[in-house]
């Protein structure tokens, strides 16, 4: 369960260019729910992932998963706790190290020991079945270098390694944002099949607004760092991708009002 309270975040403090990223924000996901968001640039959604992942520290306000204050925890306790997929496909893995040995790091996530220790006969198994789920023969190819695959395969080992050690909350960036159409399918295929078998909280920034109504229980919308929509259940099924633009435009009219 995560739970953001009165979290504001402000940039260049005290200078002409001072803006306000997040404020104020109140945000509740309860345990194996999948939260889609949307919104137009700067509208706040890098800014409340990086909070989340304590890439940076709000002005005010708390952030707790299962109870636990994310801002004070170690980097290697946060890391147990949270999966995260970026937008780039090649900076969730290590391109000079091989396959077998990017998911030798993932699964020593949040514990202090070496990657060798991790490459067992038992683990290579445990690699091939993973690798196996995601249908694109990688199961196979454990000893090449993960600099030698292609985008999409890059991103589904990135998403598998994120989700490897079954963390609390999955964080994922725009993470097909960078592939094509065919590509960007199969991996939302897979994310799909990974938070629906696993049931873990996830949180996926989205600019693609059928993704955003085709996948999750609860859909958000930010602008100027607020929420400015929340739906779910029925409400969320009735909304088209129609409505979704209305509502960007009415946002928009209102801001420069």
């Amino acid at each position: 369960m995560l739970t953001l309270s009165q979290v504001t975040l402000r940039f260049f403090h005290g200078t002409i260019n001072q803006k306000t990223a997040l404020e104020e924000i109140f945000l509740h996901i309860p345990d194996g729910q999948f939260v889609t968001v949307i919104g137009g640039n700067g509208a706040g959604k890098s800014s409340l992932m990086q909070l989340i992942a304590g890439t940076c520290l709000p002005d005010s306000g708390t952030i707790e998963l299962d109870g636990q204050n994310l801002l004070t925890l170690s980097e290697h306790k946060r890391a147990s706790l949270l999966g995260r997929v970026f937008q780039d496909p090649m900076q969730g893995s290590a391109s000079d190290l091989t396959l077998e040995e990017n998911l030798s790091l993932a699964m020593l996530r949040g514990q202090k020991h070496r990657c060798r220790g991790a490459l067992t006969a038992d683990n290579r198994m445990l690699f091939k079945r993973l690798l196996s789920r995601l249908e694109l023969g990688l199961e196979e190819r454990l000893t090449t270098k993960v600099g030698l695959l292609s985008g999409g395969q890059r991103q589904a080992i990135t998403l598998l390694m994120a989700v490897m050690k079954e963390p609390r909350l999955l964080l994922l960036d725009e993470h097909t944002a960078a592939l094509d159409p065919k590509t960007a399918a199969t991996v939302m295929k897979i994310t799909e099949e990974f938070v629906h078998d696993s049931q873990f909280s996830t949180l996926m920034i989205t600019h693609n607004l059928r993704d955003a109504l085709r996948y999750g229980q609860r859909l958000i919308m930010m602008s100027d760092g607020k929420i400015v929509m929340d739906v779910s259940g029925e409400e969320k099924r009735k909304l088209t991708v129609e409505r979704l633009f209305m509502a960007f435009a009415q946002d928009e009219g209102r801001a420069a009002t």
